[in-house]
């Protein structure tokens, strides 16, 4: 029961966390070409180079004069100190001071996604149980639960979403250059964490009890429909109506700073 708690409630951080930071990518990748065995000229046109993805939403690079960034393996102790500067030391109970910014970018990837990574946690993980009422087919999500992220909901509430896009526009090549090692070199991380807002905000309000069935070790929603929906919209509705609509409010407030158009 216990490290069923802590899958469940361990993601309602990093959704906080992900609505409050996060930055882009594109590092443009390398292309090596291997020599040809023998020289030829080609009577045929050249095939046109690929098209990159667009840059939906661009974030400005800081101003010449600004303080330089460190090297992303090396980033852990300034953005630290600068989310400090937000949230003062509330964060320090929650966040694991390690590779900060590559662990934040997997997270905000794997929102969307059936499964989330286990292995590069940026939060420490939540004891206790997690809280149910009923038995056998009669059992359900008990209300006492979504009590449990109200120290992380008091932290939400208090933080300024202009000053942590701040701290997110201020690192945005050390997020980019973490979600092109990840695995696109060709997108932009900005465009993906619109997109995961964008994820996040349809998730279904659900009302009511929210019944549960037990197959193995884990919990799972009996609903079918709710079962299927990915990790961050299964997070929202467990945490509870109330706690998921001041994450929404968050999350549209971040979108607002984050997701201005680029020009055409």
């Amino acid at each position: 029961m216990e490290e069923d708690a802590k899958k469940w409630l361990w993601w309602g951080i990093p959704i906080v966390v992900a609505a409050g930071l996060l930055a882009a990518l594109y590092y443009g990748r390398k292309h090596q070409e291997e020599p040809p065995a023998q020289q030829q000229v080609s009577t045929q046109p050249a095939a046109p180079a690929p098209t990159p993805p667009p840059d939906n939403y661009p974030i400005e690079p800081g101003a010449a004069d600004a303080k330089p960034l460190p090297a992303l393996a090396d980033s852990d102790a300034e953005l630290h100190e600068s989310l400090n500067g937000v949230v003062g030391r509330a964060l320090d109970e929650f966040l694991v001071p390690k590779e900060i910014v590559r662990h934040i970018v997997v997270t905000v990837d794997n929102l969307t996604r059936k499964k989330t990574s286990v292995q590069m946690r940026p939060l420490k993980p939540t004891g206790g149980q997690l809280m149910v009422s009923g038995a056998d087919q009669q059992l359900t999500l008990s209300p006492d639960n979504f009590a449990r992220y109200e120290p992380l909901m008091k932290v939400l509430r208090n933080t300024d979403t202009r000053q942590v896009a701040a701290v997110y526009k201020r690192f945005y090549p050390l997020f980019q250059q973490a979600y092109a090692e990840l695995g696109y070199p060709d997108g932009y991380f900005n465009n993906r964490l619109v997109a995961v807002i964008d994820h996040l905000l349809e998730t279904p309000e659900v009302q009511g009890p929210i019944k549960l069935v037990q197959p193995s070790v884990f919990y799972q929603f009996a609903d079918p429909a709710l079962e299927e929906r990915s990790a961050g919209q299964k997070l929202l509705i467990r945490m509870g109506p109330e706690n998921a609509a001041t994450i929404k409010i968050k999350l549209r407030e971040l979108r607002r700073e984050v997701a201005k158009q680029a020009e055409r």
